[in-house]
């Protein structure tokens, strides 16, 4: 199952030239989901050619311009294009971003829009995977979100013809856990699927300090996408804004046992040249990518 990540917006609260402001597109199967949507989302979404199709779930980390101006274009042109199917958006202060709504008279699309509080420990289970937010240290009330596979067992198809199984809706009871009987014989899922295989996981923070909840929730992560706005000799900075340095993300990666380490949020002075932020990160943990616009990675 295709898990890919799309990044379309990897600056700091300022876009520049070279990058737009906060939002990562996400392809889980045959599920879109956009982890932010800050201002002018939807033109990095024609360029990166996403398409709209699927996307019924926008989560939205915080309520600042840069994490969720870009929803009014994109729900302005769904509605332009005729879009019927439901899209929920999912938010902390969700008061206050459904008020912004009805006063631009979003609640009367040609398809509903639902806003929905999160709050730390907020779970949506999709069947083969779950989404799960997790509270983080900004200015304003914040969430990251953490995209979590189930574990898997893999289909054993010659195990299953030697018990004479034959494919079609039987092989799908079986993978789905389910026991099937077979000329008389009760056929477990066990005698047919493979050892347990560990779901991927994608975390992003969005606008965060480093904190334990983040490293709790990242722990082993495949991906984790980490603030990393500033080097350390903007540390009081970043304090002061709520934001992380190179080196405290990499930290953080580090004692998560993460696999690989995304930063992201790069401040404009780092917009042209984010050199200084991967050596930073990388004294402390290697396995760390700069996120650019539309660069794209997949968890397999």
């Amino acid at each position: 199952m295709i898990f890919k990540v799309t990044f379309l917006g990897t600056a700091g609260s300022v876009p520049s030239v070279e990058r737009n402001v906060s939002s990562i597109f996400v392809q889980f199967g045959a599920y879109r989901f956009l982890l932010d949507c800050g201002e002018g989302t939807q033109r990095q979404m024609m360029i990166a050619k996403t398409g709209l199709r699927n996307l019924n779930h926008i989560f939205i980390t915080h309520l600042h311009t840069d994490h969720f101006a870009g929803l009014f274009g994109l729900l302005e042109t769904m509605s332009l294009n005729n879009r019927t199917e439901e899209l929920k958006v999912y938010c902390p202060q969700a008061k206050i971003l459904k008020k912004v709504f009805e006063t631009f008279g979003y609640d009367g699309l040609s398809y509903e829009v639902k806003v929905e509080e999160v709050y730390d420990g907020f779970e949506i289970d999709f069947k083969d995977f779950k989404i799960l937010a997790f509270k983080t240290e900004h200015i304003v009330p914040s969430f990251g979100y953490a995209i979590v596979e189930k574990d898997r067992r893999k289909f054993d198809r010659e195990k299953a013809e030697k018990l004479g199984i034959p494919p079609g809706p039987l092989y799908a009871k079986l993978v789905a856990g389910e026991s099937i009987v077979l000329n008389e014989k009760i056929i477990k899922p066990e005698d047919i699927l493979g050892e347990i295989k560990k779901g991927r996981k994608l975390v992003y923070t969005g606008d965060t300090r480093p904190c334990a909840r983040t490293i709790e929730v990242a722990r082993n992560a495949d991906i984790l996408i980490h603030d990393a706005a500033f080097t350390e000799d903007l540390k009081d900075w970043a304090i002061e804004s709520g934001h992380s340095t190179a080196k405290e993300a990499a930290e953080v990666a580090k004692i998560a046992e993460v696999k690989k380490l995304v930063l992201i949020h790069i401040s404009a002075r780092f917009s042209k040249d984010p050199s200084p932020l991967l050596l930073e990160a990388k004294n402390v943990f290697e396995n760390v990518l700069i996120a650019e616009d539309f660069m794209q990675l997949e968890i397999r």
